[in-house]
């Protein structure tokens, strides 16, 4: 259910892995170090399904019903921040992670200990960083839109992408173009430009 990525070929992730894998039923948080064609079991194993992971440069930070951080993998931390997280965000370049909720995009500086909404925070359903400044979040209308400030502020870019969305990453750099990629129920959106406008590639 939940997946981060860590840099090149590092991935984490969570969720209810099948009978082959022979990991246990929920799988806890686990990693992989060789693009995904291995995965090492680390903590929580038959205890916790972390729908929503996020990855920054010193932190893990889950939520399976709890909001969760830990800054070794193995031990983790509750934390209280009144919040119901739908998807989360970071970038293991900083310490910033951004969670989707109903009253909006609310923001960390400290690697998911604390938390605040910014004034005119808007509601998105996913986001992404694509570079350790740049992030790019999608409406749950299809609507994108795009923040250059680490999750601070955010304009609409004016594309849309159809069908629900499932799934946002972006690329590029501070002070560049964006690539994004957005995966919904009826294919692959994918623009080359900051979000303006998006092409379509269906199954």
């Amino acid at each position: 259910m939940g997946f981060a990525t860590a840099g090149k070929d590092e991935y984490y992730a969570s969720g209810h892995p099948s009978a082959e894998t022979g990991l246990p039923d929920p799988a806890g948080l686990i990693r992989s170090t060789d693009g995904g064609s291995t995965w090492e079991p680390l903590s929580l194993q038959g205890k916790s399904d972390f729908h929503a992971l996020a990855v920054t440069g010193e932190s893990v930070i889950g939520f399976d019903g709890t909001l969760r951080v830990t800054d070794d993998t193995v031990t983790w931390n509750t934390i209280d921040a009144g919040i119901q997280p739908y998807h989360l965000a970071g970038s293991p370049l900083s310490q910033v992670v951004l969670a989707t909720t109903e009253q909006g995009v609310h923001r960390s500086e400290d690697g998911g200990k604390t938390w605040t909404l910014p004034q005119d925070a808007p509601v998105l359903l996913l986001t992404a960083f694509a570079s350790k400044s740049v992030a790019v979040g999608v409406e749950p209308d299809g609507a994108v839109q795009l923040s250059r400030d680490a999750g601070r502020t955010w304009q609409e870019t004016g594309g849309v992408v159809t069908g629900q969305p499932a799934a946002i990453a972006a690329t590029g750099d501070d002070g560049g173009q964006v690539r994004i990629w957005v995966a919904t129920s009826t294919g692959i959106s994918h623009s080359t430009d900051d979000g303006a406008t998006f092409t379509e590639k269906t199954p």
